[in-house]
């Protein structure tokens, strides 16, 4: 019986065309923290390794931890001085990249529509970001932070997507079991890894990504309508039981 629906956010509640969100975001990041001496390839390079050393986080250690380790090694510990410049970008420029990405009512509605359900809402997306990234994300897509449960950023996550153990450490911290939750996504590996733990996964295809070309025809798919029609039929599923 499923009680719980974790949303992502970057794709599925938020459209956005990830490649020129990125382009964006690191134009104005670079911008910002030029005065300070990064050299904008550099910043650039560092930060997607910095990326990629979070996504390859074993748990030792939180993604923010992982994330400014990484970064201290390249440039030096100095640039931990620096970390307040990073997230006063982030109350600032960094919402100019609210213009690049779309907006859809029917995410707010769906997420409304869950909780109006009964069911527990939590936002699952990946923790690469400060809360303060996410949080303002969040509220481009209509939403306030307040509508999730909790939801996973880089300072109280140790893993990340597609790991497994990302979506372990939501189901041990909400205290639930794989086959009481949902996944809605709209990127097939990212996402889809929440199967492997016995998680129901709902595909959104407005910003569908499938790098791997999967079937999706074998899980429940569509746009928020059919989203908001799956969530009914679970409701109606429960209320049967």
């Amino acid at each position: 019986m499923i009680t719980t629906i974790l949303f992502d956010l970057d794709g599925t509640l938020l459209p956005m065309d990830q490649e020129l969100f990125v382009k964006t975001y690191f134009k104005a990041l670079a911008a910002r923290v030029a005065p300070l001496g990064y050299e904008p390839q550099a910043l650039l390079d560092a930060v997607w390794a910095g990326t990629a050393a979070m996504v390859k986080n074993p748990g030792t250690c939180t993604n923010e931890e992982v994330f400014w380790n990484f970064f201290a090694k390249q440039f030096g510990e100095q640039v931990r001085d620096d970390i307040p410049v990073f997230e006063d970008f982030y109350r600032n420029e960094f919402q100019q990249a609210q213009k690049v990405c779309g907006y859809n009512p029917k995410a707010r509605e769906a997420v409304e529509f869950a909780r109006s359900l009964g069911f527990r809402v939590i936002l699952a997306t990946n923790p690469l970001f400060p809360s303060i990234a996410t949080e303002s994300r969040i509220r481009w897509a209509g939403l306030e932070p307040e509508d999730f449960e909790f939801y996973t950023t880089y300072e109280n996550s140790t893993h990340c997507k597609p790991n497994s153990a990302y979506y372990q450490d939501i189901l041990t911290r909400a205290q639930i079991k794989p086959e009481e939750c949902m996944m809605v996504g709209n990127d097939t590996t990212e996402d889809l890894a929440a199967a492997t733990l016995g998680i129901s996964v709902f595909l959104q295809t407005d910003c569908l990504i499938n790098q791997k070309s999967v079937d999706i025809n074998q899980y429940p798919h569509g746009d928020f309508d059919a989203l908001i029609n799956y969530l009914s039929s679970l409701k109606n599923s429960k209320a049967e039981q």
